[in-house]
């Protein structure tokens, strides 16, 4: 048998938020790998017992490539196991160009990532008619991985966009502010923090108010920025996809108009 390695996305935590593909392809692996600082053990659930499960928080690459060229001298089938989506800030690209040099085969599992996650969380929709139609993804700048200059935020901002910021915890006062230089004060935003996981908790508030009172360091870690005017409530405009009198090839409108 040929070693091959899955890139599976957990989601953003919760052991039930993984695809079906994904639980099936941990299941069936001989070796998984897994960031122990970012996918809770609760998701290795899916696995067999006689798993090899490796916390790969404490490896560098080279390290981690020994792993798979062992998967290859033995063919083992390995899972990789990636917070959220494996295409998001999952550091793969540099992995799955390793493979390609080893010639062992991959395949990417695609997972929900954890911004939707923090939007049904919130109960909200990020895109709203006539407040938002485009979703920014974007983090705060990091040593490991620095946003290019073209990218920052305040510039992003400019779009008034519904914005998703990424690993920004540990930034939160220069991110708010930079975002203030854009969005209104009373632009609607939320904190969400390990959302699906047991530990979640959220916090909502009008930006320009958004960190009062709140002590920061406790938001460090795992947390999500999300702002922009669809996060608000009760914003009386509806889309006319199901509007009585909008007819589309399925539907016909009320009074027969096509």
């Amino acid at each position: 048998m040929n070693a091959k390695v899955y890139f599976i996305g957990a989601g953003p935590g919760a052991p039930d938020l993984i695809t079906l593909r994904g639980a099936r392809a941990l299941g069936a692996a001989d070796v998984v790998l897994y960031a122990g600082s970012l996918v809770p053990e609760a998701v290795l659930e899916h696995c067999r017992e006689d798993v090899q499960a490796i916390n790969t928080a404490g490896l560098n690459l080279q390290e981690q490539k020994d792993w798979y060229l062992r998967a290859m001298q033995n063919g083992w089938t390995v899972a990789r196991l990636h917070s959220g989506d494996p295409s998001i800030y999952g550091a793969t690209a540099e992995q799955m160009e390793l493979l390609r040099g080893l010639e062992v085969p991959y395949e990417v599992i695609p997972g929900v990532s954890s911004f939707t996650a923090c939007a049904a969380a919130l109960g909200a929709e990020l895109t709203r008619p006539e407040v938002s139609q485009t979703i920014i993804i974007t983090r705060g700048s990091g040593r490991a991985s620095p946003v290019p200059e073209s990218e920052a935020l305040a510039g992003l901002a400019a779009h008034r966009a519904t914005m998703c910021i990424f690993l920004s915890g540990r930034q939160l006062e220069t991110v708010v502010a930079e975002l203030l230089t854009q969005y209104p004060p009373e632009t609607p935003a939320a904190l969400v923090q390990r959302v699906s996981q047991p530990e979640e908790r959220h916090h909502r508030a009008p930006l320009g108010r958004l960190l009062s009172g709140l002590k920061l360091s406790d938001w460090a870690l795992t947390t999500m920025i999300l702002v922009g005017g669809a996060l608000g409530e009760d914003l009386g405009v509806t889309s006319r996809l199901y509007d009585p009198e909008y007819a589309h090839r399925f539907r016909r409108a009320e009074g027969g108009a096509e």
